[in-house]
């Protein structure tokens, strides 16, 4: 049993999505999953795991940020030997490649992070997406017209960043999306040899100013959690 999450042994799933808001994982186990059952209120970060299309699935809150976001990810891993870790988030538009609601596939993440330039002592990681998830990601999401884009997101440390020109630098080198805990989740599966992607959706766009309401980003992002089922289901885990 995990200091923060605290499920006994098989309460979780080997596939688990995680959201960083646990009143959106709330409203993921309500709305996709059938018959499911919380198995943790530790520190309000709320979990769930139900089933869908008859397939275990697991729903855990992560928080905002890295630092949050690999607390929980450590535990899943090393205490309930979870294979699949899908993040279901919202994220920032950079581009105009991209508008509000569309979906983000992120094939990689670039991060301002000090939890990788410790981690490498001066070398730099590339925090990558499983090829297969990301690929069936892709396919769930063309067979449902769904509006979506496979790029490189941004993994920031800071929501209200003191220096946002950093940020343009990078929208240069392919970046078209920003958000806040893909980094951390695909380094950390890397390391234990696990499957890992993220898919957001777009809920604000920091080029034209349009965004969404706050209950909209907990309880409207349903597409890409479609997306999310369909391909841990069609990927075998590794």
């Amino acid at each position: 049993m995990s200091i923060h999450i605290a499920a006994a042994p098989g309460q979780i799933a080997p596939r688990v999505l995680l959201p960083g808001d646990p009143l959106r994982a709330r409203w993921i186990a309500d709305t996709f999953l059938e018959n499911a059952q919380c198995y943790t209120e530790v520190r309000g970060m709320l979990g769930f795991t139900g089933t869908y299309r008859g397939e275990q699935i697991s729903v855990q809150g992560t928080g905002m940020g890295q630092p949050s976001a690999s607390i929980y990810v450590n535990e899943l891993i090393n205490e309930y030997h979870v294979q699949q870790l899908v993040r279901v988030g919202s994220c920032g538009a950079l581009t105009e490649r991209l508008k509000v609601r569309d979906v983000v596939i992120a094939k990689a993440a670039a991060t301002d992070s000090s939890m990788n330039a410790l981690r490498f002592q001066g070398y730099h990681y590339p925090a990558t997406a499983d090829f297969h998830l990301l690929r069936a990601a892709v396919e769930a999401a063309e067979a449902a017209d769904a509006p979506h884009l496979v790029t490189t997101v941004f993994s920031s440390d800071s929501f209200y960043h003191s220096r946002p020109e950093l940020t343009q630098n990078i929208v240069g080198y392919g970046v078209d999306a920003v958000e806040m805990e893909a980094a951390e989740i695909y380094t950390l599966a890397a390391k234990a040899g696990r499957q890992a992607l993220a898919i957001c959706t777009v809920s604000d766009h920091l080029v034209t100013g349009e965004e969404t309401t706050s209950q909209e980003r907990e309880q409207t992002f349903g597409e890409m959690v479609t997306i999310a089922l369909d391909a841990m289901l069609a990927t075998p885990p590794a």
